[in-house]
């Protein structure tokens, strides 16, 4: 019985990956977007709407645009949570883990994410509504080459290789903070996603550099996330990102 609890939980856990990227999917083909982002006629026409006209514009509203996010941090965050639930899981063999506090984990987790949908969310409305981004999260070419810049010069700090420690290591962080149960498990969960939140706000933020939409920001984005959380590579990587990353703003805003 535990094993059949264990590999459904855990089939679960990837199919709600599976449904937010095919929901983010099809949320981009209803908006006229290829996988990379670019709109085609409709989805030009939506881009250059204003958002005070007197109509219904789902992307300039708080509900339907917090939704989107919601399940972009489900589809895009969620990858990166694997090692450290097979890390709990192997407390619960060597300590006093439960299958409840796995569950609590990973709602912790998905709880300061969805947090952080709902304050990106309203970052992206007074944008749009400062008429500094269009309908569809594209941002001017000064915009982007100033993320670019901002999100690869964070890579350098001490804030990032702290946050970035943890997330890299939850064995260290479960160790020193180790709660029994649910909510136990849920208090862990809150705090490792707290680091995680800080360690990669910058990837979040550059979804306004080429279009929230963009399928493969998205792509690209979760995969960085998750090489960084490997345990060979991850620490390699992290300053020749910031590195490729400070590269790209100069070259966008010199060209």
């Amino acid at each position: 019985m535990p094993h059949l609890i264990r590999s459904s939980l855990w089939l679960a856990f990837f199919g709600a990956i599976l449904a937010a990227w095919w929901m983010m999917y099809v949320m981009a083909m209803d908006m006229d977007l290829d996988w990379i982002g670019r709109p085609g006629p409709m989805g030009q026409a939506m881009a250059d709407m204003d958002p005070r006209m007197p109509m219904d514009m789902p992307m300039a509203r708080f509900g339907p645009l917090f939704a989107m996010w919601a399940i972009m941090m489900a589809a895009m965050m969620l990858p990166t949570l694997v090692p450290t639930l097979t890390t709990y899981e192997r407390l619960m063999v060597s300590a006093d883990g439960t299958r409840a506090g796995w569950l609590g984990v990973l709602l912790g987790y998905f709880i300061v994410w969805v947090a952080f949908a709902a304050a990106i969310t309203g970052v992206q409305l007074a944008l749009l509504f400062g008429g500094v981004i269009n309908m569809l999260g594209i941002g001017p070419t000064w915009l982007s080459a100033a993320l670019l810049i901002a999100v690869g010069a964070f890579q350098f700090t001490r804030v990032k290789e702290v946050c970035h420690g943890v997330c890299h290591a939850p064995m260290t962080y479960f160790l020193g903070h180790w709660k029994t149960g649910f909510y136990g498990g849920l208090r862990m969960g809150l705090g490792l996603g707290a680091f995680c939140v800080v360690c990669c706000w910058g990837f979040m933020a550059l979804g306004f550099v080429g279009g929230v939409m963009s399928l493969l920001w998205m792509g690209l984005a979760t995969l960085l996330m998750v090489f960084e959380k490997l345990p060979d590579i991850g620490h390699k990587i992290i300053k020749p990102t910031g590195v490729a990353l400070i590269g790209a703003g100069v070259a966008l805003a010199v060209f």
